[in-house]
């Protein structure tokens, strides 16, 4: 039996609210899809401090951002500093990655949660769902709100948001898909910090 598959955003949310939007949809199991899982901001999601607070609600939770991440640590997937998500993708690491999203779906209710509040803003729903929808895995969003939005319904309100029209004459509805998810991904993907030229070492960039 294959269980339902979720994504998540941990936002601004304390603890104990992502702790409810997991529980409200029964979630047994969370796949931290955060290449880095600290944060400055909101130190509540460090990875200890999370493990901890998911284990006292008795869902499991599980690493995968050095196999899911964004921030990949390979170089073959940049080009000019930034991540490129087609590379990503075809990387052995990532697809392990996904093999153990697969088959945790056998016995779990796994919700695969990073930062973002909005799936559309994040490489969640733009790369990680995306691969898995093409091996037929069907997932949904838990939105801020607690309400729940298919990942196809996400990528009809993309196609919205990037001026998309779906009734074009000459491309199916694949093609405008795959330029959707290829122009959001060139939008948010990781990009490098570059180094101050020589000739401005000293000088505030602003």
């Amino acid at each position: 039996m294959v269980e339902p598959l979720y994504t998540i955003g941990h936002s601004t949310h304390s603890t104990k609210r992502l702790t409810q939007l997991l529980r409200a949809h029964e979630v047994t199991a969370v796949a931290d899809v955060r290449s880095h899982p600290y944060s400055r901001v909101n130190p509540q999601f460090n990875r200890e401090s999370l493990r901890a607070e998911l284990k006292a609600a008795r869902i499991t939770y599980v690493f995968l951002g050095r196999e899911l991440g964004a921030r990949t640590e390979d170089k073959a997937c940049y080009i000019d500093g930034k991540v490129q998500y087609d590379l990503l993708a075809r990387t052995p690491l990532f697809r392990k990655g996904l093999a153990r999203i697969v088959h945790g779906m056998g016995s779990h209710r796994i919700a695969l949660m990073c930062a973002e509040r909005d799936p559309l803003t994040c490489h969640r729903a733009i790369l990680v769902c995306r691969h898995l929808a093409a091996q037929g895995k069907k997932a949904q969003h838990i939105l801020a709100q607690g309400q729940l939005e298919s990942h196809e319904d996400a990528i009809t309100r993309l196609l919205g948001e990037l001026g998309i029209a779906e009734n074009e004459l000459f491309r199916s509805r694949d093609d405008l898909i795959t330029e959707a998810y290829s122009r959001r991904g060139q939008q948010i993907a990781y990009s490098e910090k570059q180094p101050l030229p020589e000739a401005n070492v000293g000088v505030v960039d602003r």
